[in-house]
């Protein structure tokens, strides 16, 4: 299975966040997995990548041209594809994954997550969703789209969008039992 991740670039974060990052991707390889991702070769996205790619999976990376200076990419993908545009690169990241993660992350991650929750409930993409909740970094966040939905301005539950994971291993079963096409 492709599976998508999402999630910071910045090193400026708490080690913890970047420990995990590395162990979801080693263990996603492991258990017969590919990382999709934005290409990254820091924070959250270059420490996923190294944890696929040092337990042998397919790292498969995706960014728009203007991202391709010294530093910025991951050097090790099996895959890399350009794009032009962000916009471009989160439709192919999306054509290229079966399921997908949100690690913690900035205002893109957010981004990207709102996208994919929207396609979601709007019934356009049926992939599994899973946020990875380390260390109660969406705590906020998903009390704020559960209080949307009780105040009726959403019309799908939360539930039937997303899972939100403080554990690795169940996140990945959670993907692995729910796979769409």
């Amino acid at each position: 299975m492709r599976i998508c991740c999402y999630g910071a670039a910045s090193d400026n974060i708490d080690k913890s966040f970047l420990d995990q990052g590395y162990i979801l991707g080693e263990k996603m390889a492991l258990r017969g997995h590919s990382l999709v991702f934005g290409g990254g070769a820091t924070g959250m996205m270059g420490r996923s990548a190294r944890g696929v790619h040092n337990a042998g999976g397919t790292v498969i990376g995706v960014a728009p041209r203007f991202f391709d200076k010294e530093g910025v990419l991951y050097q090790e993908c099996d895959e890399f594809f350009w794009t032009d545009t962000m916009r471009q690169r989160k439709q192919k990241m999306q054509d290229l994954s079966d399921a997908y993660i949100v690690m913690p992350g900035g205002i893109g991650t957010f981004e990207e997550f709102f996208e994919m929750i929207t396609l979601k409930s709007l019934g356009q993409i049926d992939q599994p969703i899973a946020i990875f909740n380390i260390n109660g970094y969406y705590n906020k966040l998903i009390e704020a789209i559960e209080y949307a939905s009780e105040t009726k301005f959403m019309y799908v539950s939360p539930d039937d969008i997303y899972k939100s994971f403080t554990d690795i291993d169940e996140m990945i079963s959670y993907i692995e039992g729910n796979p769409k096409s």
